[in-house]
């Protein structure tokens, strides 16, 4: 069965300045998930804006406009059989206080301000973000192509 569900992920910048990309990557593709966009950008307030817009009437919005826009983000698209799902149980809980040994917060993050990490929270959350983040700048293939993968 071919299951192309796609899901947003995004090393903040205290992840990109620890230098954890490569591990983030690694546990991705060791689970089994496609990598099938990846950049490194430092993003604008607009696009952090409108990415965190649902976040724009709390009182810690400001603070995490100013630190998401304080240096370079790396922002990919992982492909796979319930990637939005599984990719959140992976980053573990939003505060790290919370999130188990194991999971990339709970791993490598002692701060819920700068919690190195971002994931989509659902499948319509993806794919917007995917839109906003990518527009067209996507690989397509497909998983179904090979038999080996699942």
């Amino acid at each position: 069965m071919c299951n192309e569900e796609r899901t947003f992920i995004a090393i903040k910048p205290d992840g990109v300045q620890r230098g954890i990309i490569g591990e983030v990557i690694k546990r991705f593709e060791v689970k089994g998930f496609k990598l099938v966009g990846m950049k490194m950008l430092w993003p604008s307030e607009e696009l952090l804006q409108e990415h965190y817009i649902d976040l724009k009437e709390r009182p810690f919005f400001p603070g995490l406009i100013k630190y998401m826009s304080s240096g370079p983000v790396v922002a990919m698209v992982w492909e796979g059989k319930g990637a939005v799902k599984t990719g959140r149980v992976m980053l573990g809980a939003t505060n790290p206080a919370d999130s188990l040994p194991g999971t990339i917060r709970g791993d490598f993050c002692i701060d819920v301000s700068k919690n190195i990490i971002h994931g989509s929270d659902s499948v319509e959350s993806a794919n917007k973000e995917i839109a906003l983040w990518f527009k067209d700048d996507l690989v397509s293939y497909t998983s179904c192509a090979f038999d080996w993968l699942y």
